[in-house]
């Protein structure tokens, strides 16, 4: 079993560059980093599990896979470019995202969310 819980320490992350081509990240403000871990499933998988961590700053990117996420620390403001909808996020907040949707992160306080994804044909 896996749980996560608010205000929960959730352990160690590892570095994760935004460096993936597929997501075409783009830094548009601050310097965010990001860490994370799979939980289960990955690289060959249809689904995915895991923690993700970034500190403020603003970039755009292109999601991979369909995610549903709930933020556990933090706060954020993420908009979808073909649409222009919104989602202010906080702690408890969830968010549903779709594969290939270009999306802005505008993280204000450093973000912690518990993330469960799927991408046809896999990761």
């Amino acid at each position: 079993m896996i749980s996560y819980r608010i205000g929960q320490d959730v352990g160690l992350l590892e570095e994760w560059p935004f460096e993936a081509p597929e997501s075409d990240y783009c830094i548009l403000e601050g310097d965010p980093r990001a860490s994370g871990r799979l939980d289960a499933g990955g690289p060959g998988h249809l689904t995915r599990a895991g923690i993700w961590r970034c500190t403020a700053g603003s970039f755009e990117c292109t999601e991979q896979g369909d995610e549903l996420m709930t933020v556990l620390e933090g706060r954020c403001r993420i908009t979808r470019h073909d649409t222009g909808e919104v989602a202010e996020l906080g702690p408890g907040d969830s968010l549903y995202v779709y594969d290939g949707s270009r999306v802005t992160w505008a993280i204000s306080e450093d973000v912690t969310k518990v993330f469960l994804g799927f991408k046809p044909g896999g990761y």
